[in-house]
């Protein structure tokens, strides 16, 4: 599984959202004497117990970077000196891409400014996609970064191209000595996604989220069950790439869904409960959440070998 692939599991959190790791105290609520909201944005969020079995976002890149430094060496072993390290990549340059945000953070609309300008969705100038600074490969590059998997010529100056191409044994040598790579990219995720279905029966989290949604009415706007099903609105109108189309109604509602999340404090009520049930899970399912983590481990070990090296 390539790192791309493993950050679509936490495409409901929406772009990359750096989740600061902040002290806490006692059983993991934030002092009584904090003055500001709990989560006025998404680096104010505590990190949830399940979050130590993942890699972080910093992490990911980390890996992004040791995948891209061991593609390099290994086409610069097939005669490509000059490879870059971040190409343009042919295909992905000539097909569209569709990018849908479901959500701006684990907890919905966070931002007051953003929710007041973009509503639920962003600058359309602003490009959601990483853009590549290297120069563009060719094709015959593009075989043997991607190997004879894609029907590409099997030798290449006299040498024979991998199956899985240069792209495949980086990730090979990134996951070496990990003994369940399926688990470790995404036994956590399922759990967090079977985790979240349960929500919605947790009494604190439907008192909280009742409160939310009666503010919100109160404001003269829709009702809806939980901010998820608010920022999930059909009116929104999302495009192919996901943003939206900005209507009054949609501004003033994301603006609501801010102002009542800070005024009710529904995400400390409503992180406090999810990580009650994420611990609860943790010590229900020990051994496999310790196998994830020392899996997690030795891809750690892997990109630091691969970034000093």
């Amino acid at each position: 599984m390539s790192p791309t692939t493993a950050l679509v599991r936490h495409a409901r959190w929406g772009a990359l959202l750096v989740l600061a790791a902040v002290a806490l105290t006692g059983c993991g609520l934030l002092t009584d004497d904090a003055k500001a909201p709990f989560a006025a944005t998404g680096a104010d969020i505590p990190q949830l117990p399940l979050d130590r079995y993942e890699l972080s976002t910093l992490e990911y890149k980390r890996f992004d970077r040791a995948q891209d430094r061991l593609v390099q060496r290994c086409m610069v072993g097939f005669g490509y000196a000059d490879f870059p390290l971040d190409p343009k990549d042919r295909q992905r340059e000539a097909a569209p891409i569709v990018w849908v945000t479901v959500s701006s953070s684990p907890f919905g609309m966070l931002d007051l400014d953003k929710a007041r300008r973009w509503g639920y969705g962003w600058d359309p100038k602003r490009s959601v996609l990483p853009e590549h600074k290297g120069r563009a490969m060719t094709e015959e590059e593009y075989g043997v970064l991607y190997g004879t998997r894609l029907g590409g010529a099997t030798t290449i100056r006299g040498r024979k191209v991998l199956e899985n191409g240069c792209s495949g044994e980086a990730s090979k040598q990134l996951t070496s000595g990990v003994k369940d790579s399926r688990s470790m990219w995404s036994y956590v995720s399922g759990r967090e996604v079977s985790l979240a279905k349960t929500e919605p029966k947790d009494e604190r989290i439907r008192g909280a989220w009742d409160t939310w949604s009666q503010c919100v009415v109160d404001k003269g706007l829709g009702r809806y069950g939980s901010p998820d099903k608010a920022f999930a609105d059909k009116a929104w109108k999302r495009g192919s790439g996901g943003n939206t189309t900005r209507t009054a109604r949609e501004l003033a509602t994301a603006t609501a869904d801010v102002e009542c999340k800070r005024k009710h404090d529904t995400v400390r009520v409503w992180w406090e409960a999810r990580a009650a049930i994420q611990r609860a899970d943790v010590e229900r399912n020990k051994a496999k959440y310790a196998a994830v983590l020392r899996d997690l481990d030795v891809v750690r070990a892997n990109i630091r070998r691969a970034l000093d090296g």
